[in-house]
Protein backbone atom coordinates (compact mmCIF):
# COMPACT_ATOMS: atom_id res chain seq x y z
CA UNK A 1 0.00 0.00 0.00
CA UNK A 2 3.31 2.36 -0.17
CA UNK A 3 2.75 5.23 -3.00
CA UNK A 4 5.58 6.56 -5.09
CA UNK A 5 5.87 10.61 -6.60
CA UNK A 6 9.07 11.56 -8.51
CA UNK A 7 10.06 15.14 -10.17
CA UNK A 8 12.63 15.01 -12.50
CA UNK A 9 14.60 18.62 -11.96
CA UNK A 10 15.87 20.35 -15.00
CA UNK A 11 12.59 18.47 -17.31
CA UNK A 12 9.70 19.18 -15.05
CA UNK A 13 8.95 20.92 -11.66
CA UNK A 14 5.27 19.28 -11.24
CA UNK A 15 5.03 15.89 -8.82
CA UNK A 16 4.21 12.59 -10.85
CA UNK A 17 2.21 10.18 -8.69
CA UNK A 18 3.33 6.99 -9.27
CA UNK A 19 0.96 5.15 -7.14
CA UNK A 20 2.49 1.52 -6.01
CA UNK A 21 4.28 1.77 -9.24
CA UNK A 22 7.97 1.68 -8.72
CA UNK A 23 9.60 2.83 -12.11
CA UNK A 24 9.56 5.67 -14.28
CA UNK A 25 10.42 5.77 -17.77
CA UNK A 26 11.64 8.83 -19.49
CA UNK A 27 12.74 8.68 -23.79
CA UNK A 28 14.37 11.68 -25.91
CA UNK A 29 16.10 13.93 -23.29
CA UNK A 30 18.06 16.31 -24.19
CA UNK A 31 21.38 16.42 -23.28
CA UNK A 32 22.46 17.76 -19.74
CA UNK A 33 22.51 17.25 -15.99
CA UNK A 34 18.79 15.98 -14.56
CA UNK A 35 18.25 15.69 -10.67
CA UNK A 36 15.47 12.89 -10.02
CA UNK A 37 14.05 13.32 -6.43
CA UNK A 38 11.80 10.25 -5.04
CA UNK A 39 9.21 10.56 -2.43
CA UNK A 40 7.24 7.72 -0.76
CA UNK A 41 4.31 7.23 1.74
CA UNK A 42 3.36 4.59 3.98
CA UNK A 43 -0.15 3.00 3.58
CA UNK A 44 -1.34 5.65 6.02
CA UNK A 45 -0.97 8.05 3.46
CA UNK A 46 1.76 9.88 4.97
CA UNK A 47 4.61 11.28 2.60
CA UNK A 48 8.42 11.30 3.70
CA UNK A 49 8.98 15.21 2.41
CA UNK A 50 12.46 14.97 2.83
CA UNK A 51 12.88 11.32 -0.11
CA UNK A 52 16.23 10.77 -2.42
CA UNK A 53 17.36 12.36 -5.30
CA UNK A 54 19.73 11.24 -7.69
CA UNK A 55 22.05 13.19 -10.25
CA UNK A 56 21.56 11.85 -13.51
CA UNK A 57 24.09 13.39 -16.72
CA UNK A 58 22.49 12.75 -20.05
CA UNK A 59 25.31 13.05 -23.04
CA UNK A 60 23.70 14.03 -25.64
CA UNK A 61 24.59 12.33 -29.66
CA UNK A 62 27.23 13.87 -31.22
CA UNK A 63 25.30 15.54 -33.56
CA UNK A 64 23.83 18.01 -30.94
CA UNK A 65 27.24 18.71 -28.71
CA UNK A 66 28.81 22.07 -28.79
CA UNK A 67 31.05 21.09 -31.15
CA UNK A 68 28.30 19.75 -33.89
CA UNK A 69 26.43 23.24 -32.75
CA UNK A 70 29.75 25.11 -33.65
CA UNK A 71 30.48 23.44 -36.62
CA UNK A 72 27.05 24.09 -37.56
CA UNK A 73 27.52 27.90 -37.29
CA UNK A 74 30.30 27.82 -39.56
CA UNK A 75 28.46 25.62 -42.08
CA UNK A 76 25.92 27.91 -41.96
CA UNK A 77 27.90 31.24 -42.33
CA UNK A 78 30.15 29.02 -44.90
CA UNK A 79 26.51 28.54 -46.54
CA UNK A 80 26.35 32.10 -46.28
CA UNK A 81 29.05 33.09 -47.89
CA UNK A 82 29.46 30.80 -50.63
CA UNK A 83 25.41 31.96 -51.41
CA UNK A 84 26.37 35.67 -51.46
CA UNK A 85 29.76 34.74 -53.24
CA UNK A 86 27.63 33.00 -56.12
CA UNK A 87 25.18 35.87 -56.08
CA UNK A 88 27.90 38.30 -56.23
CA UNK A 89 29.62 35.94 -58.95
CA UNK A 90 26.25 35.77 -60.89
CA UNK A 91 25.55 39.61 -60.79
CA UNK A 92 29.35 39.72 -62.19
CA UNK A 93 28.41 37.22 -64.86
CA UNK A 94 25.67 39.48 -65.48
CA UNK A 95 27.34 42.73 -65.82
CA UNK A 96 29.91 41.28 -68.04
CA UNK A 97 27.53 39.47 -70.20
CA UNK A 98 26.24 42.86 -70.29
CA UNK A 99 29.37 44.84 -70.77
CA UNK A 100 30.27 42.23 -73.63
CA UNK A 101 27.08 42.64 -75.16
CA UNK A 102 27.25 46.29 -75.54
CA UNK A 103 31.04 45.66 -76.40
CA UNK A 104 29.54 43.21 -79.28
CA UNK A 105 26.65 46.06 -80.42
CA UNK A 106 30.13 49.10 -80.35
CA UNK A 107 31.93 46.65 -82.46
CA UNK A 108 29.20 45.75 -84.95
CA UNK A 109 28.55 49.21 -84.85
CA UNK A 110 32.44 50.21 -85.38
CA UNK A 111 32.20 47.68 -88.26
CA UNK A 112 29.18 48.94 -90.16
CA UNK A 113 31.23 52.53 -89.63
CA UNK A 114 33.95 50.73 -91.09
CA UNK A 115 31.86 49.19 -94.34
CA UNK A 116 30.30 52.40 -94.40
CA UNK A 117 33.75 54.08 -94.61
CA UNK A 118 34.98 51.91 -97.30
CA UNK A 119 32.12 52.07 -99.46
CA UNK A 120 32.69 55.68 -99.05
CA UNK A 121 36.72 55.53 -99.53
CA UNK A 122 36.21 52.72 -102.58
CA UNK A 123 33.66 55.06 -104.05
CA UNK A 124 35.12 58.42 -103.53
CA UNK A 125 38.90 56.19 -105.41
CA UNK A 126 36.43 54.63 -108.33
CA UNK A 127 35.11 58.50 -108.94
CA UNK A 128 39.10 59.57 -108.60
CA UNK A 129 40.19 56.81 -110.84
CA UNK A 130 37.12 57.49 -113.56
CA UNK A 131 37.71 61.78 -113.33
CA UNK A 132 42.15 60.72 -113.53
CA UNK A 133 41.67 58.70 -116.58
CA UNK A 134 39.26 61.06 -118.34
CA UNK A 135 41.86 63.61 -118.23
CA UNK A 136 43.78 61.02 -120.79
CA UNK A 137 43.12 61.71 -124.58
CA UNK A 138 41.72 58.62 -125.86
CA UNK A 139 44.07 58.40 -128.59
CA UNK A 140 47.66 59.35 -129.64
CA UNK A 141 47.74 61.72 -132.53
CA UNK A 142 49.36 60.98 -135.85
CA UNK A 143 52.62 63.17 -135.85
CA UNK A 144 54.79 63.28 -139.23
CA UNK A 145 58.17 61.97 -138.34
CA UNK A 146 57.34 60.24 -134.41
CA UNK A 147 55.92 56.84 -133.35
CA UNK A 148 54.59 57.29 -129.99
CA UNK A 149 53.09 54.75 -127.40
CA UNK A 150 52.19 55.18 -123.81
CA UNK A 151 51.09 53.06 -120.78
CA UNK A 152 49.69 53.72 -117.70
CA UNK A 153 48.88 50.97 -114.68
CA UNK A 154 46.92 52.47 -112.27
CA UNK A 155 47.86 51.80 -108.58
CA UNK A 156 44.76 50.63 -105.93
CA UNK A 157 44.78 53.61 -104.41
CA UNK A 158 44.57 56.28 -107.17
CA UNK A 159 47.03 58.77 -107.71
CA UNK A 160 47.79 61.58 -110.21
CA UNK A 161 49.67 60.95 -113.28
CA UNK A 162 48.70 62.79 -116.41
CA UNK A 163 49.91 62.02 -119.58
CA UNK A 164 48.82 64.37 -122.84
CA UNK A 165 49.09 65.79 -126.23
CA UNK A 166 48.24 68.94 -128.29
CA UNK A 167 49.12 69.11 -131.61
CA UNK A 168 48.73 72.58 -133.39
CA UNK A 169 48.01 73.00 -137.04
CA UNK A 170 51.56 73.56 -138.70
CA UNK A 171 52.52 70.30 -137.01
CA UNK A 172 54.09 71.67 -133.49
CA UNK A 173 53.46 68.89 -130.69
CA UNK A 174 53.32 69.55 -127.34
CA UNK A 175 53.62 66.14 -125.16
CA UNK A 176 52.77 66.76 -121.58
CA UNK A 177 54.08 64.15 -118.77
CA UNK A 178 53.59 64.47 -115.22
CA UNK A 179 52.57 63.17 -111.71
CA UNK A 180 50.26 65.00 -109.35
CA UNK A 181 50.88 65.16 -105.47
CA UNK A 182 48.45 63.49 -103.28
CA UNK A 183 45.65 60.61 -104.49
CA UNK A 184 42.05 60.65 -104.86
CA UNK A 185 40.08 63.27 -105.66
CA UNK A 186 43.13 65.72 -104.33
CA UNK A 187 45.33 64.37 -107.51
CA UNK A 188 42.15 64.26 -109.60
CA UNK A 189 41.83 68.15 -108.76
CA UNK A 190 45.16 69.26 -109.90
CA UNK A 191 45.35 66.43 -112.65
CA UNK A 192 42.20 68.54 -114.02
CA UNK A 193 43.24 72.30 -113.84
CA UNK A 194 46.56 70.97 -115.27
CA UNK A 195 44.29 70.02 -118.49
CA UNK A 196 42.95 72.95 -118.55
CA UNK A 197 45.77 74.67 -118.42
CA UNK A 198 47.42 72.50 -121.23
CA UNK A 199 45.12 72.62 -123.62
CA UNK A 200 44.38 76.36 -123.25
CA UNK A 201 47.33 77.65 -122.71
CA UNK A 202 50.85 75.38 -123.75
CA UNK A 203 51.25 76.91 -127.19
CA UNK A 204 50.85 80.16 -126.38
CA UNK A 205 53.96 80.31 -124.29
CA UNK A 206 57.62 78.95 -124.38
CA UNK A 207 57.95 76.26 -121.86
CA UNK A 208 59.42 78.29 -118.95
CA UNK A 209 56.98 80.76 -119.42
CA UNK A 210 54.07 78.02 -119.20
CA UNK A 211 55.40 76.60 -116.66
CA UNK A 212 55.66 79.65 -114.44
CA UNK A 213 52.00 80.68 -115.48
CA UNK A 214 50.80 77.16 -114.20
CA UNK A 215 52.32 77.83 -111.00
CA UNK A 216 51.37 81.56 -110.38
CA UNK A 217 47.30 79.47 -111.10
CA UNK A 218 48.13 76.93 -108.94
CA UNK A 219 48.65 79.28 -105.87
CA UNK A 220 45.92 81.41 -106.82
CA UNK A 221 43.47 78.94 -106.31
CA UNK A 222 45.47 78.57 -103.18
CA UNK A 223 45.05 74.05 -103.28
CA UNK A 224 47.65 73.87 -100.83
CA UNK A 225 50.25 71.20 -100.72
CA UNK A 226 49.06 70.22 -104.16
CA UNK A 227 51.57 70.88 -106.77
CA UNK A 228 51.79 68.95 -110.27
CA UNK A 229 55.23 67.56 -111.16
CA UNK A 230 55.44 68.04 -114.94
CA UNK A 231 57.42 67.08 -117.91
CA UNK A 232 56.85 69.34 -120.82
CA UNK A 233 58.49 68.28 -124.58
CA UNK A 234 58.09 70.35 -127.79
CA UNK A 235 58.20 68.65 -131.34
CA UNK A 236 59.06 70.71 -134.39
CA UNK A 237 60.75 68.28 -136.87
CA UNK A 238 63.61 66.76 -135.23
CA UNK A 239 64.10 69.96 -133.09
CA UNK A 240 63.12 68.76 -129.56
CA UNK A 241 63.04 71.44 -126.72
CA UNK A 242 62.03 69.65 -122.95
CA UNK A 243 61.69 70.69 -119.41
CA UNK A 244 61.04 69.62 -116.22
CA UNK A 245 59.09 70.53 -113.13
CA UNK A 246 59.96 68.12 -110.47
CA UNK A 247 59.95 65.17 -112.48
CA UNK A 248 62.31 62.24 -112.50
CA UNK A 249 64.59 62.14 -115.53
CA UNK A 250 64.38 61.26 -119.13
CA UNK A 251 66.63 59.10 -121.14
CA UNK A 252 67.43 60.10 -124.94
CA UNK A 253 68.86 56.49 -126.50
CA UNK A 254 71.21 57.71 -129.45
CA UNK A 255 70.70 55.14 -132.51
CA UNK A 256 74.05 56.49 -134.20
CA UNK A 257 76.32 55.32 -131.31
CA UNK A 258 74.05 53.86 -128.85
CA UNK A 259 74.21 56.02 -126.01
CA UNK A 260 71.79 57.17 -123.20
CA UNK A 261 71.78 60.46 -122.52
CA UNK A 262 70.16 61.09 -119.11
CA UNK A 263 67.95 64.69 -118.93
CA UNK A 264 67.81 65.16 -115.32
CA UNK A 265 66.57 68.64 -114.60
CA UNK A 266 66.61 69.45 -111.11
CA UNK A 267 63.21 71.81 -109.86
CA UNK A 268 60.39 72.34 -107.97
CA UNK A 269 56.95 71.00 -108.81
CA UNK A 270 54.46 73.75 -110.21
CA UNK A 271 52.74 75.35 -107.59
CA UNK A 272 55.44 75.31 -104.95
CA UNK A 273 56.91 78.98 -105.95
CA UNK A 274 55.38 81.56 -107.87
CA UNK A 275 58.35 81.75 -109.73
CA UNK A 276 61.24 79.42 -110.16
CA UNK A 277 64.23 79.53 -113.36
CA UNK A 278 63.14 76.13 -114.84
CA UNK A 279 66.04 74.67 -117.51
CA UNK A 280 65.68 74.59 -120.74
CA UNK A 281 66.70 71.13 -123.00
CA UNK A 282 66.94 71.58 -126.63
CA UNK A 283 68.65 68.77 -128.82
CA UNK A 284 67.90 66.93 -132.19
CA UNK A 285 66.38 64.06 -132.68
CA UNK A 286 67.78 62.05 -135.80
CA UNK A 287 66.22 58.89 -137.39
CA UNK A 288 65.91 56.25 -134.59
CA UNK A 289 66.30 58.18 -131.80
CA UNK A 290 64.35 56.77 -129.05
CA UNK A 291 62.91 59.06 -126.05
CA UNK A 292 61.97 57.66 -122.55
CA UNK A 293 59.44 59.73 -120.33
CA UNK A 294 58.31 57.35 -116.88
CA UNK A 295 57.05 59.03 -113.34
CA UNK A 296 58.59 57.47 -110.56
CA UNK A 297 55.87 54.86 -110.16
CA UNK A 298 58.48 52.16 -111.77
CA UNK A 299 61.62 52.97 -110.46
CA UNK A 300 60.54 53.49 -106.89
CA UNK A 301 58.16 50.46 -107.06
CA UNK A 302 59.49 47.83 -103.54
CA UNK A 303 59.26 44.04 -104.04
CA UNK A 304 58.80 42.07 -100.50
CA UNK A 305 61.96 42.36 -99.61
CA UNK A 306 61.52 46.32 -99.60
CA UNK A 307 63.67 46.78 -101.98
CA UNK A 308 63.21 49.65 -104.98
CA UNK A 309 63.28 48.70 -108.96
CA UNK A 310 65.27 51.56 -109.29
CA UNK A 311 66.46 53.54 -112.27
CA UNK A 312 69.59 51.43 -112.66
CA UNK A 313 67.15 49.02 -113.84
CA UNK A 314 65.24 50.73 -115.92
CA UNK A 315 67.94 52.36 -117.90
CA UNK A 316 69.16 48.74 -118.19
CA UNK A 317 65.55 47.27 -119.86
CA UNK A 318 65.64 50.23 -121.51
CA UNK A 319 69.11 49.68 -123.38
CA UNK A 320 68.39 45.91 -124.00
CA UNK A 321 65.01 46.55 -125.68
CA UNK A 322 65.54 49.80 -127.10
CA UNK A 323 66.09 48.14 -130.58
CA UNK A 324 62.19 46.94 -130.50
CA UNK A 325 58.75 48.86 -131.19
CA UNK A 326 57.78 51.39 -128.92
CA UNK A 327 54.86 49.55 -127.67
CA UNK A 328 57.40 46.15 -126.98
CA UNK A 329 60.03 48.41 -124.97
CA UNK A 330 57.32 49.59 -122.93
CA UNK A 331 55.80 46.01 -122.46
CA UNK A 332 59.09 44.76 -121.51
CA UNK A 333 59.68 47.17 -118.97
CA UNK A 334 56.46 46.63 -117.33
CA UNK A 335 57.05 42.66 -117.21
CA UNK A 336 61.13 43.16 -115.75
CA UNK A 337 58.84 45.74 -113.15
CA UNK A 338 55.83 42.99 -112.46
CA UNK A 339 58.67 40.40 -112.07
CA UNK A 340 60.52 42.27 -109.43
CA UNK A 341 57.73 43.00 -107.62
CA UNK A 342 57.17 39.10 -106.95
CA UNK A 343 53.23 40.07 -106.78
CA UNK A 344 53.74 42.80 -104.18
CA UNK A 345 50.95 45.87 -103.76
CA UNK A 346 51.45 48.42 -106.21
CA UNK A 347 52.50 51.17 -104.68
CA UNK A 348 51.71 53.88 -107.03
CA UNK A 349 50.73 54.67 -111.08
CA UNK A 350 53.46 53.24 -113.38
CA UNK A 351 53.11 55.13 -116.21
CA UNK A 352 55.47 55.32 -119.31
CA UNK A 353 56.39 56.93 -123.05
CA UNK A 354 58.19 56.40 -125.50
CA UNK A 355 59.12 58.51 -128.32
CA UNK A 356 61.14 57.54 -131.61
CA UNK A 357 61.80 59.38 -134.55
CA UNK A 358 60.97 57.90 -137.64
CA UNK A 359 60.68 58.58 -141.47
CA UNK A 360 58.64 61.55 -141.99
CA UNK A 361 55.68 59.18 -143.51
CA UNK A 362 54.85 58.89 -140.11
CA UNK A 363 52.50 56.33 -138.31
CA UNK A 364 50.04 56.37 -135.47
CA UNK A 365 51.46 55.73 -131.63
CA UNK A 366 49.55 53.15 -129.59
CA UNK A 367 48.14 53.49 -126.17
Amino acid sequence: KNRYAYRLEGYSDRWIQLGTERRATFTNLDGGDYVLHVKGSNNDGVWNETGESLSITVTPPWWKTRWAYGSYALIFIAVLYVARKIEIQQREQKQRIRESDLRAKAVEAEKRALVAENARKTKELDDARVLQLSMLPREIPTVPGYDISVFMKTATEVGGDYYDFNLSPDGLLNVAFGDATGHGMQAGTIVTLMKGLFISEAAKFEIQKFFNHCSRAIKEIKLGRLYMALTLARFNGKSVSLSSAGMPPAYLHRKADGSIEEILLKAVPLGAMRSFPYKLYETTMEEGDTLLLMTDGLPEQKNFSEEMFDYARVIDGFRETVEMEPADIIHQLVSRGESWMEGAIQDDDITLMVVRKIGDDGRPGSV
